[in-house]
């Protein structure tokens, strides 16, 4: 069994070496032909990288400086959606009369993108208080709606059997229907958590503070250097990556007896 699971990571490994070898590959080839000063080649994005690193930015803000910045307000954002977006998706959920209550309000909100909501947060709030409202925006409908669809999906007789066995409402609602609705919600949850880091990047590039990813991708657009943009655009990627894997081998290690269909 272990050799088999070492075995296919090595394999998935090798494919994702193999692909990143060919994509740098392709974009050298690609700045060769193109030569301009503003398509650089992966070596000085690379070196590019190296000073951000070791030296900061040109404020002299350092790297870790701007991706903690970034990923405290997403983290912040993000727990304000999942205290809200469960509840309410939970009660929505077990309640048609409550989803028909707020379905007029949620429905059209739900469809604003939330950059949309950045001037009028840029006016209204301070601070933090603005990209938490962004990312709640972002956050808090995949939550909310994958609640609802994960309560309502819950088989009714399993609820009828608690019934048999005496159980209260509260216990039924916590130990049945939301545990069984529990996948849906983490991948609410999941999906929320990269539409809130998507929604930090382009609030931070018109936020006014002079810290976060979003900012030094702008800040490096107005010297026009392309490679120091770069590097906060890979940065974002790989981070979001990292925060959604996390979740992904977090969802697969609580639900091991959800079943992966494979071709």
């Amino acid at each position: 069994m272990a050799s088999k699971f070492l075995g296919k990571s090595y394999k998935t490994f090798l494919n994702n070496f193999v692909s990143l070898t060919i994509f740098l590959f392709l974009w050298e080839i690609l700045s060769i032909t193109i030569s301009s000063p503003f398509f650089p080649n992966p070596l000085d994005v690379w070196e590019a990288f190296l000073i951000l690193l070791l030296k900061g930015d040109v404020e002299g803000i350092s790297l870790t400086t701007h991706i903690v910045a970034s990923v405290s307000r997403v983290l912040l954002g993000f727990g304000l959606a999942v205290v809200t977006g469960i509840p309410l998706g939970l009660v929505m959920g077990l309640k048609r009369v409550a989803y028909g209550s707020v379905r007029s309000i949620l429905e059209p909100l739900r469809f604003i993108p939330p950059i949309a909501w950045i001037p009028l947060a840029i006016i209204l709030l301070t601070g933090c208080a603005r990209y938490m409202l962004i990312i709640w925006l972002g956050a808090f409908f995949p939550i909310l709606l994958n609640t609802m669809a994960g309560v309502q999906t819950v088989n009714p007789t399993l609820i009828d059997v608690a019934k048999v066995f005496g159980a209260d409402k509260k216990t039924i609602v916590v130990k049945t229907v939301f545990s069984n609705a529990l996948p849906e919600v983490f991948a609410g949850m999941r999906i929320g958590l990269g539409v809130g880091w998507m929604c930090i990047v382009a609030a931070e590039m018109i936020g006014g503070e002079m810290a976060g990813l979003g900012w030094l991708i702008l800040k490096y657009g107005e010297l026009l250097n392309v490679s120091g943009m770069i590097v906060g655009m890979v940065l974002i990627g790989i981070i979001g990556l990292l925060m959604n894997e996390t979740f992904l081998r977090v969802e697969k290690r609580v639900f091991r007896w959800r079943r992966e269909v494979t071709l």
